[in-house]
């Protein structure tokens, strides 16, 4: 008895509508407006269910599916393509290593300004303050992830390739910080550095939104529950350590928080720059559309 043979997925040839709408240029207004949209839900859910956290991160948690699930459908059903950026095998290992890693860089900031006594702690809350800062970490990490590597990033790199598509996604996600509360212009251009270079080398090394999705929600993560610090010029909220923070603004950050600090410019540009180079060993860099050869 014969095998029947195995056939690949296939797409019917887009129309016109979906070619537009799938083109790089017409991608990031489109898919990048809908999300934003979808991230002003995640800030009206968290205003709304301020005092009640498990109610907000389980609509939080609701809405990154969404989100996911509008991503994936844009991908299938406009641009006509697999969304290889979200395959969920590996999924475990790159999101628990980002996980980590994103922990262990803002720890280690943290530990350093503990050893020069500008972060001194002064009591612990009860467990219950590190609920609140869930929501927030899995909305900005889901959203800006999806927002900025998947669309801004790709978007670019599909045309002008790795190189171009790292440098304008991290200036537009650097820049989108100024909006905060106590934004500042170097505490945005620090974080188009440091972050920008770590989250999206940490795309071009895997090709996949899962790393820099733990990179993005751990770090925001520790910063707020743990260390009750200012993330990216937001007001600070208490988590589980009470402290006081006393030291040079280049060194705390001032009011923006620890990423506009030389510490975090430092440990997170070379963990960034490491993983480039990963990349770039393993031939991962996709070069301008001009340099491709022709098929």
């Amino acid at each position: 008895m014969s095998e029947t043979p195995k056939t690949t997925p296939s797409f019917n040839p887009p129309g016109l509508a979906c070619r537009i709408l799938g083109s790089p240029l017409a991608r990031i207004p489109v898919l990048g407006f809908i999300l934003q949209m979808m991230m002003g839900l995640n800030t009206d859910v968290m205003t709304s269910y301020g005092g009640q956290p498990v109610k907000s991160i389980q609509h939080i948690v609701a809405l990154a599916i969404a989100g996911f699930a509008v991503y994936r459908a844009y991908a299938f059903f406009i641009e006509r393509r697999s969304v290889s950026e979200l395959a969920l095998p590996g999924l475990g290992r790159e999101l628990g290593i980002g996980l980590l890693v994103g922990t262990g860089l803002y720890a280690a900031c943290e530990l350093i300004l503990m050893a020069l006594g500008i972060y001194r702690i002064n009591g612990l809350n009860p467990l219950s303050y590190m609920l609140p800062a869930i929501a927030s970490a899995l909305s900005s990490g889901v959203y800006e992830e999806l927002l900025f590597r998947g669309v801004v990033y790709r978007s670019v790199e599909t045309w002008f390739g790795s190189w171009a598509a790292l440098v304008v996604s991290s200036l537009v996600f650097g820049l989108t910080h100024l909006i905060n509360p106590q934004g500042t212009l170097e505490g945005s251009l620090f974080i188009a550095v440091e972050a920008g270079i770590l989250l999206a080398a940490a795309f071009m090394l895997t090709r996949r939104l899962w790393l820099g999705i733990g990179f993005h929600v751990s770090w925001n993560y520790t910063q707020s529950a743990i260390f009750s610090s200012i993330v990216s010029g937001n007001e600070a909220a208490q988590g589980l350590v009470r402290s006081t923070v006393k030291g040079p603004d280049y060194l705390t950050g001032g009011s923006f928080g620890v990423e506009s600090s030389l510490l975090a410019l430092f440990l997170c540009t070379t963990a960034g720059i490491f993983m480039l180079v990963m990349a770039v060993q393993r031939g991962k860099i996709v070069p301008p559309m001009w340099k491709r050869p022709i098929q």
